[in-house]
């Protein structure tokens, strides 16, 4: 469980419900807030101790109508949703808050890993997911994404990577599977480095809208300039195995892991 994966990270930060987690050895410029939403106190207070670990500043909350409360009436970067919250429950928070803010970066929190609990988050308005139990890596590592994704956080420097068969060269905007080399678009490329980090996982049109086409508000766009884009790209890089990248059907897609 996460709290178990946190227990390195917590032995100066534990403290009282409502008492906020010390941040003061962070660097301001670090100090993102993030509002955290979960009714179980130990994972809560775990959440916010990794996030404070890791400079951000978090906000905890047990139940949902105070979520949704503190959400629209204060500035956060990011807001860590549960699912089964006491009051209004993830998905009904969730609706409300895109209503409000449709910039908002929104990760929720499940314990059930069924794919219809996924799509119902998605169509809810939820920008990513994370599966309980998770570790403190994946955890971190679906923040700084989202975070990345809606300019919070600055994009790395990209290096050559694996996709399929094919080796990305983004430096050159290539992509080579050692019989033929195909050109890329920038805009091909950032679908497959996308792709790549999210290997295993769905994909919504909305996320790529916002990521790759960096629409300030994707839920106002037509989603077929997506789905042509991917169908250009397949043609170009799909050999006699099978889609490289997979169509989840209204959902999005997917870019299957290679040892599944």
């Amino acid at each position: 469980m996460l709290v178990k994966s946190a227990a390195p990270y917590l032995h100066y930060l534990y403290r009282e419900p409502g008492q906020k987690a010390d941040t003061s050895h962070m660097t301001p410029s670090a100090k993102i807030k993030v509002l955290v939403v979960e009714d179980e106190a130990p994972i809560r207070r775990g959440l916010c101790d990794v996030l404070a670990y890791h400079g951000f500043d978090p906000t905890d909350v047990a139940d949902g109508e105070e979520g949704l409360r503190l959400g629209l009436t204060n500035q956060f970067g990011l807001i860590l949703l549960d699912v089964m919250l006491p009051g209004k429950d993830g998905f009904e928070v969730c609706e409300a808050l895109r209503a409000k803010l449709p910039h908002q970066a929104i990760l929720m929190l499940t314990a059930r890993g069924a794919e219809e609990d996924v799509l119902r988050g998605f169509r809810a308005g939820s920008d990513d997911y994370v599966t309980k139990p998770f570790s403190v890596a994946e955890l971190m590592a679906r923040v700084e994404s989202l975070l990345r994704r809606s300019g919070q956080l600055r994009a790395e420097e990209q290096a050559p990577f694996p996709f399929g068969s094919w080796q990305i060269d983004p430096a050159n905007l290539r992509a080579s599977d050692g019989e033929r080399t195909e050109e890329l678009t920038a805009r091909e490329l950032k679908i497959l480095a996308l792709f790549r980090r999210e290997e295993g996982r769905i994909v919504s049109r909305r996320t790529l809208l916002q990521e790759v086409w960096e629409a300030p508000e994707p839920d106002k766009l037509e989603t077929r300039a997506v789905d042509m884009q991917l169908a250009k790209l397949r043609k170009k890089l799909d050999g006699s195995e099978g889609a490289l990248i997979e169509t989840v059907r209204g959902a999005g897609y997917r870019y299957p892991r290679s040892d599944a």
